[in-house]
């Protein structure tokens, strides 16, 4: 990942990154951290999440801090973000990222439960994050949430069986809007990005049940499925967007959807 050097962009502010341990959610803190910020990380602890913190503070030392938390448990999230404020002194920028993929089946096979657990993580817990940090950007005079959707739901319905998913990103797209008017008069700014495919870990929360095969429609790009790139997007891409969107360079930006697939949906 290419280091920046400019320490300004950031300095003085506190982020919380749900699904830091990997993927676009390390690639943010990263970025962010590089730039003068301090950032909580909140995901499950393991191995993943205690190296992203290592390696943040071997750069910049005391400035990241694991937190344990699963975003579906609205008590663990509020812990949290009370913890974050009570160490690092405030809360600038939110970015709303954990999430699954979850059981992929049709809609009649799919269990309950797994429905529940996939909207429970993706919304549920777009919604907790956001609601428990709320208090502390209102008391900063303002702040930048960003929220990671996804072009499924959104621009494009071609991940068969991926009903609960698509409806959670779907719903992560309307809540940030309603939410980006409500807020506005408290400067804070709500955005919310669409990615496509980019190589992280959360294809490894996909679970594929044998009766799948009876939905899905075939289709074929045999040169690829990105026309800007050769293969799937980085995280970096991404986090890079999130940077700009958490600056003060997009202040009079919110309510958008931003969709960020290197034109992935417009071939679908």
């Amino acid at each position: 990942m290419t280091q920046h050097n400019d320490k300004s962009r950031f300095a003085n502010k506190i982020a919380i990154i749900t699904g830091a341990g990997s993927g676009i959610g390390k690639a943010t803190a990263l970025k962010l951290a590089n730039e003068g910020a301090h950032v909580a990380l909140f995901d499950l602890v393991n191995d993943r999440i205690s190296q992203t913190e290592a390696e943040i503070n071997a750069l910049h030392p005391g400035t990241a801090r694991a937190f344990d938390v699963d975003i579906s448990d609205p008590a663990r999230v509020e812990k949290a973000v009370l913890e974050t404020v009570e160490l690092f002194g405030g809360l600038d920028i939110v970015f709303a990222n954990a999430g699954i993929n979850g059981v992929s089946a049709p809609i009649e096979e799919i269990q309950v439960e797994d429905w529940q657990r996939i909207i429970t993580t993706n919304l549920d817990g777009t919604f907790f994050t956001i609601k428990y940090a709320l208090p502390h950007l209102k008391k900063r005079g303002g702040g930048s949430i960003v929220i990671t959707s996804s072009i499924n739901g959104n621009q494009r319905f071609t991940s068969f069986g991926m009903s609960a998913y698509s409806t959670s990103k779907a719903g992560q797209v309307a809540f940030s809007k309603m939410a980006a008017l409500e807020l506005a008069r408290f400067k804070i700014r709500v955005n919310v990005i669409c990615p496509g495919a980019i190589a992280t870990n959360i294809d490894q929360s996909t679970v594929k049940t044998d009766e799948l095969h009876q939905i899905v429609i075939p289709m074929e790009f045999p040169e690829g499925e990105q026309p800007l790139a050769d293969g799937p997007g980085q995280p970096e891409h991404v986090a890079n967007l999130v940077a700009f969107l958490a600056s003060s360079e997009s202040k009079h930006i919110t309510g958008a959807e931003i969709v960020i697939d290197g034109a992935e949906s417009l071939l679908r």
